[in-house]
């Protein structure tokens, strides 16, 4: 299997900024790591060998990034502001650096945005917001709202909040969608959201589906046993649904 790895320089974000690419052809699979994840770390949770004949029969090409959450929404050292702000600076990065690259390798039409835990809040929020530049999401483990305490789960944002925070959380900004091109765009993705049904987020997916429905957008939300959060879970998701 085709194995690359790249490490470049981010204007966007002032800093290094490694990746993995596997694979030579096929849809083009942007991947976010879970909460301060690595960008190897896809390929070590065995999600990789799982796509192994997707990837070689040229169906897919993976991209695994790496993530700044440490220095961004997990940066309890700095003020909230300064986390949301360094969280735009990571999307910027996504939308100006990765996606022309990504295109400049292939040019195969069809991106789908893909994320584990954290993960699949990167994946959807970029996709929700850009909707023109996604075919496909897959979100797996999601949390969907940064503000909420659930369980151990704190408010990342610690109370504060701005129209930066409102803009990049689907469930608060998506209600109030009424765009008729981003909508038709958002009707035409392809979205499916897994999550299980002890995770403390469900009932954030299960609001979140509920908007997607009253917007007209379809997707599937499927339902899995237990909490169906780790690798071993995360590795039959992508199987059946990248």
């Amino acid at each position: 299997m085709n194995r690359e790895y790249h490490r470049q320089w981010s204007d966007s974000l002032q800093r290094d900024m490694e990746l993995l690419i596997f694979g030579y052809a096929g849809a083009k699979v942007l991947i976010f790591p879970t909460r301060k994840g690595r960008f190897y770390e896809y390929e070590n949770l065995g999600l990789v060998k799982c796509l192994a004949d997707k990837i070689q029969q040229g169906y897919l090409q993976l991209f695994c990034i790496d993530s700044i959450d440490n220095e961004s929404l997990y940066c309890d050292a700095a003020h909230p502001l300064s986390r949301i702000q360094r969280h735009i600076a990571f999307e910027k990065y996504v939308i100006q650096e990765i996606l022309p690259f990504m295109h400049a390798r292939n040019s195969h039409e069809c991106v789908i945005a893909h994320g584990l835990s954290l993960g699949a809040y990167h994946a959807t929020n970029i996709a929700f917001r850009h909707p023109h530049l996604f075919k496909k999401l897959v979100a797996c483990s999601g949390r969907f709202d940064l503000t909420l305490n659930v369980e151990d789960f704190k408010d990342l944002f610690d109370g504060f909040y701005n129209e930066d925070i409102y803009f990049h959380t689907p469930s608060h900004f998506l209600p109030n969608l009424d765009c008729p091109w981003r909508l038709s765009k958002l009707r035409a993705m392809d979205i499916t959201l897994v999550i299980g049904k002890e995770d403390p987020f469900l009932q954030n997916n299960q609001r979140l589906s509920l908007i997607l429905r009253e917007k007209d957008i379809h997707h599937q939300l499927l339902v899995w046993d237990d909490r169906a959060h780790s690798g071993y879970y995360w590795r039959r998701m992508a199987a059946l649904y990248i």
